[in-house]
């Protein structure tokens, strides 16, 4: 499914990957976050619930643009830059265009919304 991430009237697009936990994620959209720095390589915001686990790997090692869920703190992970494998950390999509206008410094508000056909 592709997605749009809305920064101040700015668009980047994304696409979910086809797994329950990002299946369960595109079932709360439309929706709005307010994304915070974490760590300097991430924007994180929690999220209204938890999502799905069922099916899903122990962890990744997330790539620049990966959207991931963290499931012990029930929050969207956005890696601006590569990490190390993390435990916990679920794949939900990755960024096809426009990671600069998510890389900026939080806090800021985010709109998430699947794209139009």
């Amino acid at each position: 499914m592709k997605i749009c991430l809305i920064v101040a009237g700015e668009v980047a697009s994304a696409t979910l990957y086809d797994n329950p936990t990002a299946r369960d994620f595109a079932s709360l959209l439309p929706l709005t976050l307010t994304m915070d720095d974490y760590a300097t390589i991430e924007r994180v915001s929690g999220l209204p619930r938890k999502l799905s686990t069922q099916g899903a790997p122990e962890g990744m090692a997330p790539a620049a643009g990966e959207l991931t869920h963290y499931a012990p703190w029930g929050n969207l992970a956005l890696f601006i830059e590569p990490r190390a494998y993390s435990r916990g950390l679920l794949p939900l999509g990755k960024v096809d265009g426009g990671l600069a206008i998510l890389a900026r410094s939080g806090p800021y508000r985010l709109r998430i919304e699947r794209a139009q056909p």
